[in-house]
């Protein structure tokens, strides 16, 4: 059996992912923003290897997120889950970022890159990240007016591409990105089209599985089914530079090999 750190882990498809993973027998840590989110994961929560508390739009704390997750041990794989959808403006984190660049963009980076190397690490984007090309002049939305859909479809495009680039920097770690569909959570609502075990099934059988189909890297997937992603988050010069942004905003710096 295997061990799995989720972010947002709390509702939506991180919950529906770890009760599917508990479910088989596996492992999972899980993340909560805060201390009240954690304590109404009610039975979930005596199930659990263990949880971890922190908020991914502050630096400090998803520095901490990292502490606390190493502190229970090496992860067998992580579900980089968390994120937001829309924001109504910009917003500015404590470090004074984006809030949606620091929720999806930046603390899967910093995750990524503080934590024990695992053995798998599964990214959730979005279709919409087709839509996402051309950010890298202003990732961090200080000189464009905000738009909320595009800087949303713009992280989800940052995140495939970190995953393609770590397939090509760590071979030895299976690194893939997941689109979820349009899922009924309360981030997708009630008239979305996919349930949300379907929603949930593809990124824990990434996680976890031994099934040849699922023991490969640097793919993009949709469905239990390979899609082909934007041509930019396939394209080592933009994951190389995006990264070397991501290092610059952060000051975290993610290993070469």
């Amino acid at each position: 059996m295997s061990t799995i750190f989720i972010t947002g882990s709390t509702d939506g498809l991180g919950r529906a992912a770890a009760q599917s993973l508990l479910g088989q027998g596996h492992r999972v840590v899980l993340h909560a923003r805060s201390a009240d989110r954690a304590d109404a994961l009610g039975e979930l929560k005596s199930r659990a290897q263990g949880i971890v508390v922190g908020d991914l739009k502050s630096a400090a704390e998803t520095k901490a997120i990292a502490e606390q997750v190493n502190a229970i041990g090496r992860m067998d794989a992580v579900i980089h889950n968390a994120g937001v959808y829309t924001r109504p403006g910009r917003g500015a984190t404590p470090e004074g970022h984006a809030e949606t660049l620091a929720i999806n963009t930046l603390a899967p980076y910093m995750l990524t890159a503080l934590i024990q190397r695992p053995g798998r690490l599964v990214y959730l984007s979005s279709g919409l990240h087709r839509g996402g090309e051309g950010s890298l002049d202003d990732l961090d939305w200080t000189k464009r007016a905000w738009d909320s859909a595009q800087a949303y479809a713009e992280s989800k495009l940052h995140v495939v591409a970190l995953a393609f680039a770590l397939a090509r920097r760590w071979p030895k770690v299976l690194c893939n990105a997941v689109d979820p569909g349009w899922v009924r959570t309360k981030m997708g609502g009630a008239g979305a089209p996919v349930d949300i075990d379907t929603g949930q099934r593809t990124q824990t059988w990434l996680a976890v599985s031994k099934d040849a189909a699922a023991l490969v890297t640097g793919r993009y997937w949709h469905h239990l089914a390979q899609q082909q992603p934007a041509s930019e988050a396939t394209d080592p010069r933009f994951q190389d530079a995006l990264i070397g942004k991501l290092g610059k905003l952060t000051g975290v710096e993610l290993p070469e090999v």
